[in-house]
Formats: C-alpha cells, sequence, structure tokens
C-alpha cells in the first residue's frame, strides 16, 4: 500500500468544496472514469462503467442504495432514475451536497434520491439499512479502509453488495514514487493495492464474488480530460481557485502516465453479505436517513 502522510481531511473537503465547478465544466456530472468501448462520448464512457457496476451487483428495482461519495450526484441520480432505485448519496463537500440535490429536483428524481453532507468515516446507520453500498472512487479518500468496509459490512442487508470502483497501487517496477505523485496531487492518504482491498473486504466478513481489472478500459479517460484543459479556458480559471487545484488539474498527465507505466491499476469489486439464519425480516424498512 502507498501512504502519503500529507493528506488531511480539511484538505479533501476543501478541494471538493472549490473544484466541483471545474470537474462540472471540464467533464460533465459525474466524477468518475469512462469506460471506454470503440467510440462514444465521454458522457457514454461514464454511463457505461455505471452500468458495468450495475449489471455485476446486480442491481435490481426497488433496492435500497447508499452511493459514499456521491459528488455532484451523477450516479445517484442515474441509480434512481434509470434502475428505480431508493438512492442515498454521501459526501463530504456542502457544495456538492447543495449541488446534487438541485439536479435531483431538476430531474424529477428528488423523492427517489437524497443527499446527505457527512464523513463517510464517521456516519452511522441502522444496521442492514441498504442492499447496496456504492462506492466509485472514493476509498481512495478514506483514511481507515478496511474500518470502513467493516463499518458498510453492517449497514447491508444479508444478501447485499459494496459495488466498489477503485484506484489500485500497481506493481511495475520502480513505480512507486509515481504512485505517490498521484497521492500527493490527488489528495489520496493512501492506495491500496488489489490484493489489500482483497483482504479488507474479506475480513469485513464479505465475500468477494467479482473481480475485473479495468486498467485498458478507463485510461484514455485522462487523455480526454487533458485535450480538454488544452483547448478550453479551464487550465486559466484553474489559477484562481488556488494552488491545490492548479495541481490537480496540472497532474492529469500524471495520472494518465501512471495507468500506462503499472504505477496504477484501476479495479472492479463486488463483495457480498452472506444470507445467515439471523431472523432479518425482508419487510424490514428502510429508515428515512435523508431526515438526520
Amino acid at each position: 500500500m502507498i501512504v502519503c502522510p500529507t493528506v488531511s481531511k480539511r484538505s479533501i473537503r476543501r478541494h471538493y468544496d472549490l473544484a466541483t465547478p471545474f470537474y462540472r465544466l471540464l467533464w460533465g456530472p459525474h466524477i468518475h472514469h469512462g469506460l471506454w468501448e470503440g467510440e462514444g462520448s465521454p458522457a457514454e464512457a461514464q454511463r457505461r462503467l455505471v452500468d458495468r457496476l450495475a449489471g455485476a451487483a446486480a442491481l435490481g428495482r426497488g433496492q435500497a442504495v447508499l452511493d459514499v461519495g456521491c459528488g455532484m450526484g451523477g450516479s445517484t441520480i442515474e441509480l434512481a432514475r434509470r434502475y428505480h432505485c431508493s438512492t442515498t448519496g454521501l459526501t463530504i463537500s456542502p457544495v456538492q451536497r447543495t449541488w446534487a440535490a438541485l439536479a435531483a429536483r431538476r430531474q424529477g428524481v428528488s423523492g427517489r434520491a437524497c443527499f446527505l453532507c457527512a464523513d463517510a468515516e464517521t456516519i452511522r446507520f441502522p444496521e442492514a439499512s441498504f442492499d447496496v453500498v456504492w462506492n466509485v472512487e472514493c476509498s481512495e479518500h478514506l483514511f481507515d479502509k478496511p474500518g470502513f468496509f467493516r463499518r458498510a459490512a453492517d449497514w447491508l442487508r444479508p444478501g447485499g453488495r459494496i459495488a466498489l470502483c477503485a484506484w489500485l497501487a500497481g506493481d511495475g517496477p520502480d513505480v512507486r514514487r509515481e504512485a505517490e505523485l498521484v497521492c500527493e496531487a490527488f489528495l489520496c492518504p493512501s492506495l491500496g493495492a488489489t490484493e489489500d482491498y482483497r483482504g479488507w473486504l474479506t475480513s469485513a466478513g464479505l465475500t468477494l464474488r467479482i473481480f475485473a481489472d479495468l486498467t485498458a478500459d478507463v485510461g484514455q479517460t485522462w487523455d480526454v480530460c487533458i485535450r480538454r484543459v488544452r483547448a478550453s479556458g479551464v487550465g486559466l480559471l484553474s489559477r484562481l481557485a488556488g494552488r491545490k487545484v492548479r495541481t490537480f488539474i496540472d497532474h492529469f498527465v500524471t495520472l494518465g502516465n501512471a495507468y500506462r507505466s503499472g504505477a496504477m491499476r484501476y479495479g472492479l469489486f463486488v463483495a457480498e453479505k452472506e444470507v445467515f439464519g439471523s431472523g432479518f425480516s425482508p419487510n424490514q424498512c428502510l429508515r428515512d436517513v435523508c431526515s438526520r
């Protein structure tokens, strides 16, 4: 595992408060990679990643989904609108929470998609609240990854799944410094390797059902971002937002290179909570977590 001790939770929250408009201008309503298969727009590629993970997690109509690290609500809203799930988005940024709630209202799904501003590592939910805990490119920002997965397992109903896409530390030769640069620029307190995630999920009492290495299918994301920065005024605008946002955008090339060199990988995981004879009732209702 790659560790970056200079990252703080405060810096992560401030980054997303400041950088959210740049994400929206540069990349759209989602804050995650696209899954590229031949031709297609970035929006189609991002939707394809959502669909790939939803299919792997056997997401079903009416299921209760917690989207941890929901950003501007892109995936939370997609799962409510297209998959007819009852979704709760969780973000550490009050700016993102407001943005996501307004987007859900505009798209007519505010009755099925609600948003909370809270720290994923300290928030409490009742046991067996969700069918799926959805985590796309958020675990990189967690300081205690094993602890988070233990808590997330408690939030799942029996038979529930953690659906996860994560940046992974690679195993290429002499690539550690490259991965450390990514951690510093993109505010990741650590990057776990594939085997780290396998161990964390298993130690949380979950059974790993699916793992897929999607590195070759997502790397084009950063080529598109770099072209858009160069063709637009986003790079200039980022100078007005301060050093951290400027460093973030300047290091798009670093992240793209890290995928090519093997310093980083991109993985999809689905892990399931076993069904035990625990007296759980299938009619147990999800409490109104959005009233918190």
